[in-house]
C-alpha cells in the first residue's frame, strides 16, 4: 500500500512544480514549451481523481475497521501507540489526497487561463496588423 502513496506524492509534487513554473514571472521563454507539455499531461493526470477517491475509500475502510482504544485500561501502551500512529498516518494521507486534488485543479485552471491569454494576445496582434 505504501507504493500508492509514493506515486500520489510524486504526482502532487510534479503538479506543484508545473504550477510554480507556469506562474513565475520572468520565465516567458520557457512558458510556451512548458505550456505544451502541461496541456499534454493534463489528461493523464486526470487519473489522479479516481485514484484519490479509491485511496480515500481505503482510509475510510481502515478507519471503520480499526480496533479502538477507548480508555487507557482496555489497551496496552503498545496498542495505544499503534492506534495513535494509525490515526496520524490516516490524517497525513488525507492531507496528501487533498493536496493532489487541489494542485490538479490549480494546474488545470492556470493552464486554461494562460491559453486564453495567449489567444487574446494573438487576436490583439491580428487586429493591430489590420489597422
Amino acid at each position: 500500500m505504501a507504493l500508492e502513496w509514493v506515486v500520489l506524492g510524486y504526482a502532487a509534487g510534479a503538479e506543484a512544480i508545473m504550477v510554480l513554473l507556469l506562474t513565475l514571472p520572468g520565465l516567458s521563454f520557457l512558458r510556451k514549451g512548458l505550456l505544451a507539455v502541461t496541456r499534454n499531461l493534463l489528461k493523464p493526470f486526470m487519473s489522479i481523481v479516481p485514484f484519490c477517491l479509491f485511496l480515500l475509500m481505503d482510509i475510510y475502510w481502515k478507519y471503520e475497521n480499526r480496533p479502538t482504544c477507548e480508555s487507557a485500561e482496555s489497551c496496552t501502551p503498545h496498542e495505544h501507540l499503534r492506534h495513535q500512529k494509525s490515526i496520524m498516518k490516516s490524517q497525513r494521507n488525507a492531507l496528501l489526497i487533498a493536496s493532489a486534488l487541489v494542485f490538479y485543479w490549480v494546474l488545470f485552471s492556470v493552464t486554461k487561463l494562460i491559453v486564453q491569454v495567449e489567444q487574446l494576445n494573438e487576436k490583439l496582434e491580428r487586429m493591430k496588423n489590420r489597422e
